[in-house]
């Protein structure tokens, strides 16, 4: 009887230890949010809105950590754009927010100058917003380890598309087997690696990386390019011709960013 037990209580142990290591390797989910303002005035309701309204209330609900991210002041997009991320441990989670945000009475009490904005004073004038997937490398994202002020630093986001889905595939194993590796070996802070699967421009990845600055950003990428380890894979013939076009965008996090 006691061997029965013993074989018992090893098979519950077992699938318990199972269960821990399968949602360890599950990947996030990230709502990436692009809003596309035109003037100083959106750009402050919606730094207000975010800060005081919706970053609380997604804390309460859950969410720890949410990065609020804009273009540097010598890119083309500086003051025109605002972006936030929003990680999420599942999709049930990503689509049950919105529904806790309307019953939220100090989240639509602190967030009503935007929630409540005249048509002829909008606090943006369009939101983009792309759902994405953490790729198997790096199942969760993380938090910079920069320590210097956010108005310093550099948040370099990019999204490399593919001509096909059977390259961006390839891309992404790429990123998976090896390339995500060189970023964390050269210290850039990596934030995520994403698979888009809902948005513009796919098929396409996204990726943050993070720099004290636009020198070390600089060197980073000096030193990538001479990387053993990146000569070795780049011109493997399974990942020729696998991006089409990359867009970058070089940000800083808001003062009041999590991330």
């Amino acid at each position: 009887m006691k061997v029965k037990n013993l074989i018992s209580l090893g098979a519950i142990a077992l699938c318990f230890l199972m269960s821990l290591n399968l949602q360890a390797q599950k990947r996030d989910f990230y709502e990436l949010r692009t809003y596309h303002i035109e003037s100083a005035e959106q750009e402050a309701m919606l730094d207000d809105y975010l800060a005081n309204a919706f970053i609380p209330a997604v804390h309460k609900h859950g969410i720890a950590k949410v990065g609020v991210f804009k273009p540097i002041a010598s890119q083309p997009n500086a003051g025109k754009e605002v972006y936030l991320f929003v990680p999420f441990k599942s999709l049930d989670e990503y689509v049950a927010l919105e529904g806790k945000l309307a019953k939220d009475q100090a989240y639509q009490t602190a967030g009503s100058a935007y929630i409540n904005a005249a048509h002829d004073k909008p606090p943006y004038k369009r939101i983009e917003t792309s759902l994405l997937q953490a790729m198997t490398g790096q199942p969760k994202f993380t938090e910079s380890e920069l320590t210097n002020a956010k108005k310093d630093r550099v948040y370099e986001m990019r999204s490399y598309e593919a001509a096909t889905e059977r390259l961006y595939k390839q891309k992404v194993k790429m990123f998976n087997e090896g390339e995500m590796d060189i970023f964390s070996k050269l210290n850039c802070s990596p934030i995520f690696y994403a698979e888009t699967i809902a948005g513009a421009n796919m098929p396409n990845l996204v990726y943050m990386t993070t720099h004290e600055n636009m020198d070390i950003r600089n060197e980073h990428w000096k030193q990538f390019g001479a990387d053993p380890d990146w000569a070795g894979m780049k011109d493997l013939p399974e990942y020729a011709n696998t991006v089409s076009r990359n867009d970058t965008k070089l940000l800083y996090p808001a003062e009041y960013s999590d991330l």
